[in-house]
C-alpha cells in the first residue's frame, strides 16, 4: 500500500451515484489549509459550519456543511475535514479534484482506517469490524459488528493475553532458581493455570465461531437426482419463484443461490443441477458445479422423490447416503423426502439410526416449517446469540486455534517433564498469536491484505 504519513489524503466517502447528500473526507497535515481555501469562513473544531464551497478558480460550486475534527480527536488521529455537499456525482468529483489541486492526493482503499490503526485510534480487530458493520445483512450482524468495533472482542483477547503474560513472567522468574524450579512452579499451580487458559481460549474461539457465522452466514446446498423437487424446495424455503420449475429432467444446469434469514442469521440456499449420468456436455458441467457447491457448503440437503419408496420409514439412512458417495464425506447431510402430497405419508420428521429424515411437500408447503426448525437448530448456539455477540473472521479463529494447540502441547509437556524453559517459550508464542488478532504484532503484508479490501473513503 502506498502510504506516507506526511501525505494529506482525500476521498469521496459516500457510495457512487446521485443522492441527497455526498461527503468528501480529508485527513492529514494540510487538511485545514485545504479547507480554508475551499471555504473562507473560520474553522471551529467540532462545530458544523454552513458555508460556500469554492473550486481552485474561486468559483462557488455548492453550499454545504463543513466539519472540522482537530488532531488527535478524530477518526484517523490527524486533522480531518468533512465536506457535506449535495450528492451529485459530478459535484463530488469536482470537490475531490479541488482538494487534490490544493495539496491532497486521492486516498487508497482503507487508508483512513489504516491511519486510525497506525495512530492507535483502533486496533486491528476493531478496524476489521468496520466493513463488517457496513456489509451486515441482519440486525444481529449489525449488533455483533458494532460490539467488535467498540472493542469487546479485543478486550477478551487482551484479557487472555494478559493472563498468559503473567504466567510467563512467573515461569521465567523460576528459571533463576534452577534447583527449586520444579517445586516453585508446582507451588504456583502452573499446570492448573495452563488448563484454565485453554478453557478461556476455547470459550473465546466458540464466540469467534459464532461471530464468523453472523458475518458470513451458512450455506445449505440442495442435492439430488433430476425432478425430485430441488428447485421447488428452493422456492418454498425462500417464498419466491427464484428457480424455474419443470418436469423436464436437466432444467437446472447451473447453481442458483438465494439468501434468507433465520433468527437473524443469513442462510444461503443453493439449488444445484440434478445428479445423474449424462452425455450432455452442458449438463455435465452443471453436475461438476453441483459437486463444487456442495463441497463449499456447510450442509447438504439430499432430496428424494417419496413416491419412489414404498415405505420411507423403513429406509436405511446409510444406504441412502451411500448413493451420494461422490459427495465430500466431511459435509454434513440431511435427508429429505419430497412430494408427500403425492403419497400417503404425513409430513414431519422421522429419526432413524440417529439421522433426521424429513417428509414434506415443496409444492403445498406442508412440512417446510419442520425443515426450517431443523436448519435453525443446526445454527445453535449462534442462533441464541444475544446483544453481546461479536463478529469475527477466519484469521482470528486460526490464531485462537494455534494458541489452544500450543497451550495443550505445553500442558502435556509440563505435566510430563515439568520443563520451565520450554513452557516460557510456548507462552511467548501464544502471546504472539493473540497479538496478531489485535495487530500488536503483524506484518506489513497482512495490513496491506486487510485494508486494501476496504472501500475508498473508509
Amino acid at each position: 500500500m502506498n502510504y506516507k504519513s506526511g501525505d494529506t489524503i482525500a476521498a469521496i466517502a459516500t457510495p457512487a451515484g446521485s443522492g441527497g447528500i455526498g461527503i468528501v473526507r480529508i485527513s492529514g497535515p494540510r487538511a485545514t489549509q485545504i479547507a480554508k481555501k475551499i471555504s473562507t469562513d473560520k474553522l471551529i473544531p467540532r462545530h458544523a459550519l454552513f458555508t460556500k464551497f469554492r473550486n481552485n478558480l474561486g468559483i462557488t460550486i455548492d453550499h454545504g456543511i463543513l466539519l472540522y475534527f482537530k488532531a488527535p480527536n478524530s477518526f484517523t488521529g490527524e486533522d480531518v475535514i468533512e465536506l457535506q455537499a449535495h450528492g451529485g456525482s459530478a459535484l463530488l468529483d469536482t470537490l475531490l479534484k479541488t482538494c487534490c489541486t490544493f495539496g491532497a492526493r486521492v486516498a487508497n482503499p482503507g487508508e483512513f482506517s489504516l491511519r486510525a490503526f497506525l495512530n492507535e485510534k483502533l486496533d486491528l480487530a476493531q478496524a476489521e469490524s468496520l466493513p463488517d458493520l457496513i456489509e451486515a445483512s441482519t440486525e444481529k450482524a449489525v449488533i455483533g459488528a458494532a460490539n467488535s468495533l467498540q472493542g469487546k472482542f479485543s478486550e477478551k483477547v487482551n484479557e487472555i493475553a494478559k493472563d498468559i503474560l503473567e504466567l510467563r513472567i512467573m515461569v521465567e522468574a523460576s528459571l533463576d532458581f534452577p534447583e527449586e524450579e520444579i517445586d516453585f512452579l508446582k507451588d504456583l499451580k502452573v499446570s492448573s493455570r495452563i488448563h484454565d487458559l485453554i478453557t478461556q481460549t476455547e470459550l473465546l474461539k466458540t464466540l469467534a465461531d459464532e461471530g464468523k457465522l453472523l458475518r458470513e452466514g451458512v450455506t445449505f446446498a440442495l442435492a439430488g437426482k433430476p425432478n425430485v423437487g430441488k428447485s421447488s424446495l428452493l422456492n418454498a424455503l425462500t417464498s419466491s419463484n427464484r428457480a424455474i420449475v419443470s418436469n423436464i429432467p436437466g432444467t437446472t444446469r447451473d447453481t442458483i443461490e438465494e439468501t434468507i434469514q433465520l433468527d437473524g442469521i443469513p442462510i444461503n440456499i443453493v439449488d444445484t443441477a440434478g445428479l445423474r449420468e449424462t452425455d450432455d456436455t452442458l449438463e455435465r458441467q452443471g453436475i461438476a458445479r453441483t459437486i463444487s457447491a456442495i463441497s463449499n457448503a456447510n450442509q447438504a440437503l439430499l432430496i428424494y422423490d417419496i413416491t419412489m419408496f414404498a415405505k420411507p420409514e423403513d429406509v436405511d439412512p446409510d444406504g441412502i447416503l451411500s448413493e451420494f458417495n461422490e459427495l465430500p464425506m466431511e459435509v454434513k447431510k440431511t435427508i429429505i423426502f419430497n412430494k408427500s402430497d403425492l403419497s400417503d405419508c404425513s409430513p414431519g420428521e422421522i429419526r432413524k439410526n440417529g439421522c433426521s429424515i424429513f417428509i414434506l411437500s415443496a409444492m403445498t408447503g406442508e412440512g417446510i416449517s419442520d425443515l426450517k426448525e431443523h436448519l435453525k437448530s443446526s445454527l445453535i448456539p449462534a442462533s441464541d446469540a444475544k446483544d453481546d455477540s461479536m463478529t469475527a473472521r477466519q484469521r482470528h479463529i486460526s490464531a485462537l486455534e494455534n494458541c489452544i494447540e500450543t497451550l495443550e502441547k505445553s500442558a502435556s509437556l509440563f505435566d510430563t517433564i515439568g520443563a520451565g524453559e520450554l513452557l516460557a517459550e510456548d507462552l511467548n508464542l501464544c502471546n504472539s498469536f493473540l497479538e496478531e488478532i489485535t495487530g500488536k504484532s503483524c506484518s506489513d503484508e497482512l495490513l496491506t491484505e486487510i485494508f486494501s479490501k476496504f472501500c475508498i473513503g473508509k
